[in-house]
């Protein structure tokens, strides 16, 4: 339950006054997203990103033209166009100095007399042009008596906005909802030495969205970074607190033997990277500890993670115990246990593949040998981790791409087990900057190097007007045996239109490469997806024209050409996720990007780390500064809290301070009890990290 005091802050915005069903539909568009409703907290944490500054009131003679300034004058002369013209209304203002007309198109004429009356001053605020030699304002932003210019902020602030939603009606929702901010008690213990005059929670966001100067809304701003230093701490604890409770279970030592590791090794044609090794070494250490491992493995596209959690696994499963491999994709499930059965069969372990779409049969034989402990190493998609699905004793629950499963999906798979170890997978680099931001609970691994023998994938630009040039190319290299992929644009964020573009792209090709060409799309039955893969794995087709489905883990090390149309419309993580699945055979391999010009400063950047680097932690901090962490991690798409008052790129220095801050409440006061621990309650009910708070009233 959330407490009582917090409800003025959840309350619905639409019933703020003056705002009325047709604006909150359009505040829910702006804030809120589909078929959820917008409430007075997310107004306040939806902050201005420009301001517009009145503060300069210069005589008309001295206002610099091209800028915003505030006038007084002398309303000498009103120049209405004739009765048919469609010319604009005119208003000639004087002071001392000199004139400025002002100009109204598509005017209401009854407004400009009623508000610039003949011989009245008024106070005009907007942006001074030169026209034909004479200065001219269009459309004044503000014209007011000295009554309303002494209401007027000097400083103005501006936000993001919806289609339909106008900057006034806005600023008047955000005034109601600054007044109905509650008096809360302070959460935070003395002055932080990054912010020595700590503002309290109230005066930062009125602050926020009252900026008294331009720079008051930079992320360095007192306001700005306490702000910051709340959500950032909110984020932290909530991580403690989960990582305290998976420790309050003792662990259980899995102690494995190496016999089965040993012949997995003996079957491989290669030997592990120094890299693998060492995050083995890290891995089996955790296994046999007595705590219980929460760890993260980073590796790079290709780094061989797949092949670790295997040997990670193999360990569990010569203690004596069970293990469980959780991949985001129906797709990367059967992949993981196409790839990891040669490797099983070899070494004597017992895999079974549990999905969504499993027969009936298949599923309760695949239950039932779980249950008895018939099957060693369970793969499968999140129907892991349903209530029907009961472990005779798992001791490893590893999830691949956790960025794309919530916290307390990895809490549920681990409480199929007594204690069971979590090892977190991702082949998303993800910038150190955010790694504690969203992994701060855990331990961290990273595999930096790629298995030997593979080389660099050469890295090409082409505007879509050569797209026949490159189809010439792409014929010779089909008929020397190549695959490739063709991954066709994002058109908007509509699947729909994704997959017209993809079966259009299959079709165009099709007419040249004849039945060569395959299609795969996230709109295809499971079925239609495994076998339009199993085509291309096998050589049967050797064009997949695909969606981004393709993005993460797909594995076919004969396909050695990459096509991304329209790259321009891609993000920097996504494309070397995308170029991540050619390069994985000894042969050489191409990345060619489709672009359609002329390309926006971003787009062109983009392209040019693309061709300039394959490091995967370098183009994930290259796309955090142009795109920003939400997108970085998938965030927007997987429901990951990304971070709305707190800039990750800006506010890195702080991450460390409120992660120790955070480990230290915990341990200090791990059920966050008295007046502290109800402040720090509220803290997380703000910022809505509510598992944590689950998780202290489940003890």
């Amino acid at each position: 339950m959330r407490p009582f005091l917090l409800n003025p802050l959840f309350a619905s915005a639409a019933n703020l006054p003056g705002i009325g069903p047709k604006t909150g539909k359009l505040l829910d568009r702006l804030l809120a997203g589909p078929a959820a409703e917008a409430r007075i907290v997310d107004l306040l944490f939806h902050l201005p990103y420009a301001t517009i500054d009145r503060r300069s009131r210069p005589k008309i003679a001295d206002a610099p033209i091209g800028s915003v300034a505030t006038l007084e004058g002398l309303v000498v002369e009103h120049r209405p166009p004739g009765p048919r013209s469609k010319a604009p209304y005119r208003v000639l203002v004087e002071d001392e100095t000199g004139d400025v007309l002002l100009v109204f198109f598509l005017a209401n004429h009854q407004w400009i007399e009623k508000s610039l009356p003949l011989g009245a001053k008024r106070w005009i605020s907007g942006k001074l042009e030169l026209w034909e030699g004479h200065r001219q304002m269009v459309h004044p932003d503000r014209v007011l008596d000295a009554e309303g210019l002494a209401k007027m902020a000097p400083v103005e602030p501006v936000y993001a906005l919806t289609e339909g939603l106008f900057p006034k009606v806005l600023g008047k929702a955000m005034e109601a909802a600054l007044a109905r901010i509650p008096a809360l008690p302070e959460w935070h213990e003395g002055t932080s030495p990054t912010i020595p005059a700590l503002l309290t929670f109230a005066e930062a966001l009125r602050a926020a969205h009252r900026p008294q100067a331009p720079e008051e809304i930079a992320p360095e701003a007192p306001a700005r970074m306490r702000l910051a230093l709340d959500e950032l701490l909110a984020g932290q604890l909530a991580l403690a607190l989960m990582r305290a409770k998976i420790r309050r279970t003792p662990g259980r030592a899995s102690l494995g033997d190496g016999r089965i590791s040993e012949r997995i090794m003996a079957a491989l044609p290669f030997a592990l990277t120094a890299s693998q090794q060492r995050v083995l070494t890290e891995i089996r250490a955790d296994l046999s500890g007595e705590n219980r491992m929460l760890r993260l493995l980073q590796g790079d596209v290709g780094a061989g993670k797949t092949l670790v959690a295997l040997l990670a696994l193999a360990t569990c499963v010569e203690a004596g115990r069970q293990g469980a491999l959780m991949a985001p994709t129906e797709i990367l499930a059967r992949q993981h246990f196409a790839a990891l059965s040669g490797f099983a069969e070899a070494a004597g372990l017992r895999l079974g593949l549990l999905t969504g779409r499993d027969k009936s049969s298949e599923r309760s034989k695949t239950l039932d040998g779980l249950a008895r402990g018939d099957i060693d190493i369970a793969i499968g998609t999140h129907a892991l981790f349903q209530e029907s699905v009961v472990f005779h004793d798992l001791g490893l629950a590893i999830v691949d791409e956790q960025h794309r499963f919530g916290v307390h999906q990895r809490l549920a798979l681990s409480d199929k087990g007594a204690a069971a170890d979590i090892l977190v997978m991702t082949a998303t680099p993800i910038p150190r900057s955010l790694v504690l931001t969203y992994f701060g609970d855990m331990d961290i691994s990273v595999l930096t190097e790629k298995p030997a023998g593979r080389k660099p994938i050469e890295t090409r630009a082409l505007p879509i007007e050569r797209i026949d040039e490159l189809v010439t190319r792409l014929q010779r290299a089909i008929a020397e045996g190549a695959r490739a992929f063709w991954v066709c644009p994002l058109v908007e964020e509509s699947e729909a239109l994704d997959v017209a573009a993809a079966q259009e792209r299959a079709a165009h090709l099709r007419g040249i490469f004849g039945d060569k060409v395959g299609l795969v799309h996230g709109k295809m039955k499971s079925r239609d997806k495994d076998a339009a893969m199993a085509a291309f794995a096998s050589g049967a087709t050797q064009i997949l024209v695909a969606t981004t489905v393709i993005e993460v883990g797909v594995d076919i090390p004969q396909a050695s050409v990459m096509v991304i149309e329209h790259a321009e419309r891609f993000g920097l993580a996504q494309l070397h996720q995308l170029r991540g699945r050619v390069g994985r055979g000894a042969g050489q391999s191409f990345c060619l990007l489709l672009y359609k010009g002329p390309l926006g400063e971003t787009a062109k950047a983009r392209i040019a780390i693309m061709r300039e680097t394959e490091d995967g932690f370098r183009i994930a901090e290259e796309d955090l500064r142009l795109r920003g962490e939400g997108e970085v991690l998938g965030s927007r798409q997987s429901g990951l809290p990304g971070f709305r008052l707190a800039d990750p790129a800006a506010h890195a220095p702080l991450l460390a301070m409120v992660r120790s801050q955070a480990q230290r409440i915990v341990q200090d006061n791990p059920r966050l009890e008295g007046e502290r621990g109800d402040a720090l309650r509220l803290l997380l009910n703000i910022f809505e990290r509510g598992e944590a708070i689950r998780l202290l009233s489940a003890g």
